[in-house]
């Protein structure tokens, strides 16, 4: 257990609550609390869910409180209802502060997505988990805070939640908006904030990207101008993610997946059918590849046919 003299910090600045009315550092005292910073796009905090979700339902009648606080990384996950639709479907059942506004995210000094800060029955914050991992150690703490020895959880992890397989994964992180964009790859580089139609290299190079057809590249995402917009990566990985968004609520956009130039079949995502059919309904996390054979440098292409979807970010697993 990190020692901490630091307190638990206040909820104030949430502009509203979900599946509780507000709670307050003064409220809490005589619980064992577990805050948790997430914002529902982010895969990292995704790998954690079964387990914040396994505690909070073993140790909710012992003593424990998770409140997990939603501050967005983009700027659609800051809209109540989109949060609302990712608990509900994600079975985010404990309390959530809503964030939009950082304010909490600050009144805790956080950095991070996820992270995880644990406070004793007195609000004094005596282990944080930064990032992914620290499970078994995380559950001792809670058991400990709580005066409790009894077994670990074992939740089933599938889907997003399942354990990236980090000994494959040479793939990191890729935003595609020109504010963080990089390894962009097609000739001549990006024009920015309009249109403009683009070519793929000759060769892609492991961990960059590269775009054909009519296209425009804003400061967080990258758009489609026309149908059959393709958007390739060379990637390491077992699974492939990719935020995207429909051009509008209420719309969709049907898209299609090639891995190596072919369907993906037994490979293809949660997301996609074994052809690479996919839609684009929800501002979401997509995972459209999930390789259940060997693992190796792959070409991913995937090819918007129609207008308008919006695609954030590459993340894999």
């Amino acid at each position: 257990m990190r020692a901490s003299t630091a307190e638990l910090a206040s909820f104030e600045g949430a502009t509203g609550w979900l599946n509780s009315p507000p709670l307050t550092p003064e409220g809490l005292r005589g619980k064992v609390v577990l805050v948790d910073f997430w914002t529902y796009t982010c895969i990292n905090w995704l790998r954690t869910l079964g387990y914040v979700r396994a505690w909070a339902e073993k140790y909710e009648d012992r003593g424990l409180v998770v409140i997990g606080v939603h501050t967005p990384e983009f700027p659609f996950e800051g809209y109540a209802d989109n949060v609302r639709w990712a608990a509900e479907n994600m079975r985010v059942e404990y309390p959530v502060a809503l964030d939009p506004e950082y304010a909490v995210w600050e009144a805790f000094a956080n950095q991070y997505w996820p992270a995880a800060y644990f406070a004793d029955t007195e609000g004094h914050i005596r282990h944080h988990q930064f990032g992914e991992g620290g499970y078994e150690e995380s559950e001792r703490v809670i058991q400990q805070l709580l005066g409790i020895d009894d077994d670990l959880v074992s939740p089933t992890l599938e889907g997003f939640e399942a354990q990236a397989d980090w000994n494959n994964l040479k793939s990191p992180e890729t935003y595609l908006g020109y504010q963080q964009g990089q390894n962009f790859a097609s000739p001549g580089g990006g024009v920015f904030d309009e249109a403009h139609t683009y070519e793929t290299p000759e060769e892609l190079k492991l961990n960059s990207w590269a775009l054909a057809g009519d296209w425009t590249i804003d400061s967080r995402a990258i758009v489609p101008n026309g149908a059959e917009g393709r958007l390739l990566f060379r990637f390491h990985a077992r699974d492939v993610h990719l935020i995207l968004g429909p051009p509008a609520p209420g719309e969709s956009v049907q898209f299609r997946v090639l891995v190596d130039g072919e369907a993906p079949g037994e490979a293809h995502g949660l997301d996609v059918d074994k052809q690479g059919h996919g839609t684009v309904v929800h501002q979401r996390l997509y995972q459209l590849i999930r390789e259940r054979g060997s693992i190796r440098d792959r070409t991913f292409e995937i090819t918007f046919l129609a207008p308008g979807a919006e695609a954030y970010c590459f993340t894999f697993g």
